[in-house]
């Protein structure tokens, strides 16, 4: 009996590793790429799957799921990349389950970071530092309030411990990224003083004048870089799409600058402007 199951299993088996081999040989062209929605990862994104289809003559189905999924996805193999593994911190403990079982291909962008931003026209002889928060004129001026997002958010959690390491006597209004987007538009057309929390990239780098204080005591992390992974053996069984995600790396204030286009007409345009006004980076890019 126990013999006759095991060769049951097995024709069953090998017709599943058949029909898997002939569905993978079918689909071979096709580079599945996932992706969270946030208006970073899905510029980079698409602008990725564009280039592919249009340079590499591949095509591309993209993924939209959470960040958790992700990982699992590409380590898994289900999915051959994603473009928005955020290292060394934010995602440190995504990265840390999938760490040898997952290829890193490298940084698309540098600088990213979470922080509390002022508009340009506040000067830093008043404000430079998150420290400037304690001056009595200061605090006043600011209504002793910060401006803040979601209640879940890991930045609102920082924030929350950043008042208590400083010992500020603010209030952080946790609200959503809309009630802060509001804040900082309603305020710079005034030219209001405000502080609220921010993170970088963020379309609205590309359409304000705001900077980030300095944050002495690291409350708020430091600058990362966001990094693309792929699946184990992706660089193998496809190396021109490898090589291109390898050769992509992005200037902050350019991504910021197009995630606002994006913003004001849709991504597609947005990315069809970037290739257009960027032919030597793409070329670059592209080379073998």
């Amino acid at each position: 009996m126990f013999g006759k199951l095991t060769r049951l299993s097995l024709a069953a088996l090998l017709a599943g590793t058949m029909a898997t081999s002939a569905f993978a040989a079918s689909d071979a062209k096709v580079v599945k790429i996932g992706w969270a929605p946030w208006s970073d990862a899905e510029f980079v994104t698409k602008l990725a799957a564009k280039l592919i289809q249009d340079n590499l003559d591949q095509k591309v189905e993209l993924v939209q799921t959470d960040v958790a999924p992700l990982y699992q996805g590409v380590s898994r193999g289900d999915l051959d990349a994603m473009m928005m593994a955020w290292l060394p911190a934010t995602h440190a403990d995504y990265y840390k389950r999938v760490e040898g079982k997952v290829e890193d291909l490298g940084p698309l962008y540098e600088g990213a970071k979470l922080g509390w931003v002022v508009p340009a026209y506040v000067p830093e002889s008043d404000i430079k530092s998150i420290e400037d928060l304690k001056k009595a004129e200061i605090h006043e001026k600011l209504k002793g309030q910060i401006q803040g997002i979601d209640p879940g958010a890991g930045l609102t959690r920082l924030s929350e411990e950043a008042v208590k390491k400083y010992g500020l006597n603010y209030k952080l209004q946790i609200s959503s990224e809309a009630a802060m987007l509001t804040t900082v538009d309603r305020s710079t057309r005034s030219e209001g003083w405000f502080v609220a929390t921010a993170w970088s990239p963020h379309w609205m780098f590309g359409k304000y004048k705001l900077r980030y204080l300095e944050d002495p005591e690291g409350a708020l992390g430091a600058a990362e870089h966001v990094n693309a992974l792929a699946r184990k053996g992706f660089k193998e069984d496809n190396p021109k799409v490898a090589s291109l995600l390898e050769k992509m790396n992005i200037p902050l204030a350019d991504l910021e600058k197009a995630m606002f286009e994006a913003q004001e007409t849709s991504y597609d345009k947005a990315v069809d402007k970037y290739i257009a006004d960027n032919p030597d980076r793409i070329k670059e890019w592209l080379a073998e």
